[in-house]
C-alpha cells in the first residue's frame, strides 16, 4: 500500500511536506481529523532513519491524536509535526522559524507545541511566525516541562483507576512499578509515584538519568534489555512506541500495562492485545492514559487555570472506568473499548 492509499484509508484531511533549503528543514506535518476543531498535536524532533519512517510516525501519530481528544471530550482534532534532526544541530532555531512559517499557512486548521526531542526553546522559535504555538516561555507549557508533568499527572491517576480494578485499592504505596524511560514524562511520573510511596525499577539508555533516578527515587536500576522479564505489578512504558510483541508480551510479569508511550503495539495490534489478554494483563490504552498533556495544551488555549486544568487531567481515571466497563460488557479488548467511545464522539460531530 502507498502513503497516498493509507492516508485515504485512514481519512488523513491533509499531509504536508516541509522542506526550507537555506535552514535544512525536512519536517512533515499531517493532520488526521479536524470535525471536532483545530488539529493539536507536538513537534517531534527525532534522527529518522529515513523520510519514509518520519512519514509512518507522523500518520501513527497524529491519528492516534484525533482518538485521544475525542475521548477525552475535547473540542479539537488531532495532528502531528515531526521534524528529522537532532538537537545538537547549530542550524535548529532557523528550522523551526521555518516550520513556524509553514504552520501559519495551515490558518489555524493546525496547533504545535512539545513533543519528544522538543524544548520551549523550539516553539519560541515557531512563535516567531506564527500564533498557532503554544508551549513557548511565559505559558503554563513552557514553565517546568508542564505538558510532560500532566501528561505523567494524568497517567498516575490511570494507574490508580486501574489498580482500584485489580487490587480493590487505587492506593500506590507498595507497589512495584517498573518504568521503562526517563525522559521528561518518564521522569515526572518517577516523581509522583515516589511521592505516592510505590517502589520503582528503571531503565533507560541514559545511564546518568538511571544513577539519577537512584539516588532522588530510590528506585532499582535495570539493564535496558531486562526491564521486560522483572515481576512487578505496573508495568509502564514510556519510552518510544512499538514495543510490545509476541515476545516482549510473553516477558512480561505484571497485571497491569499502562505507559506514556504512545502506539506501543506493534503490528499487528490486535494480535498483541489478545496476547495480553490472555495473559491476564490488563492494558491501560495508550491514548487514553497518556492524555494529560493534550487535555492541558486544550484546557490552557481555553482560558482555564492550573488548578482547573489538573482537575481536568483526573478525569483520564473516569474515561479508563468507562473503558473498562465496556471492554467487559461487549467482550472485547481494552483498546477497542477505547476506540468505541472516540468513534462515537467524533460521528456525533458528522
Amino acid at each position: 500500500m502507498t502513503v497516498w492509499q493509507e492516508l485515504d484509508k485512514d481519512g488523513f484531511e491533509q499531509f504536508i511536506w516541509c522542506r526550507d533549503q537555506e535552514s535544512g528543514l525536512r519536517a512533515f506535518i499531517a493532520i488526521h481529523n479536524t470535525k471536532r476543531g483545530p488539529a493539536l498535536g507536538g513537534c517531534r524532533l527525532w534522527p529518522y532513519a529515513s523520510e519514509e519512517d518520519a512519514v509512518a510516525d507522523a500518520m501513527r501519530l497524529a491519528r492516534s491524536m484525533t482518538y485521544k481528544a475525542a475521548a477525552a471530550g475535547l473540542a479539537y482534532g488531532g495532528g502531528k509535526a515531526v521534524v528529522i534532526g537532532r538537537a545538537d544541530d547549530p542550524r535548529n532555531e532557523q528550522q523551526f522559524e521555518a516550520l513556524g512559517r509553514f504552520i501559519e499557512r495551515l490558518g489555524g486548521s493546525y496547533w504545535t507545541g512539545v513533543d519528544v526531542g522538543t524544548t520551549t526553546a523550539h516553539m519560541d522559535a515557531v512563535a516567531r511566525f506564527t500564533s498557532y504555538v503554544t508551549d513557548m516561555t511565559g505559558s503554563l507549557g513552557g514553565t517546568d516541562d508542564w505538558t510532560a508533568d500532566m501528561t505523567a499527572y494524568g497517567l498516575l491517576h490511570g494507574m490508580k483507576a486501574t489498580a482500584k480494578r485489580i487490587y480493590g485499592t487505587d492506593r500506590l504505596h507498595g507497589l512495584t512499578i517498573a518504568v521503562q524511560g526517563l525522559g521528561k514524562v518518564g521522569w515526572a511520573l518517577c516523581r509522583y509515584l515516589h511521592r505516592e510511596g510505590a517502589r520503582l525499577m528503571v531503565t533507560d539508555l541514559s545511564m546518568r538519568l538511571v544513577e539519577q533516578a537512584v539516588l532522588q527515587f530510590q528506585a532499582l536500576p535495570i539493564a535496558a534489555d531486562r526491564i521486560y522479564d522483572v515481576p512487578c505489578h505496573i508495568w509502564a512504558p514510556c519510552a518510544l512506541g512499538g514495543i510490545l510483541n509476541l515476545s516482549t508480551i510473553d516477558r512480561l510479569q505484571c497485571r497491569i500495562v499502562a505507559g506514556s508511550a504512545n502506539n506501543q503495539m506493534a503490528s499487528p495490534q490486535q494480535l498483541h492485545l489478545e496476547a495480553l489478554q490472555q495473559k491476564g494483563i490488563v492494558y491501560a490504552p495508550d491514548y487514553i492514559v497518556n492524555a494529560g498533556g493534550i487535555i492541558a495544551t486544550a484546557a490552557e488555549l481555553d482560558g482555564d487555570g492550573p488548578r482547573r486544568i489538573r482537575s481536568r487531567v483526573k478525569r483520564i481515571a473516569h474515561t479508563l472506568e468507562e473503558v473498562y466497563h465496556l471492554s467487559e460488557a461487549e467482550g472485547i479488548t481494552t483498546a477497542a473499548a477505547a476506540d468505541r467511545i472516540a468513534e462515537h464522539a467524533l460521528h456525533s460531530y458528522e
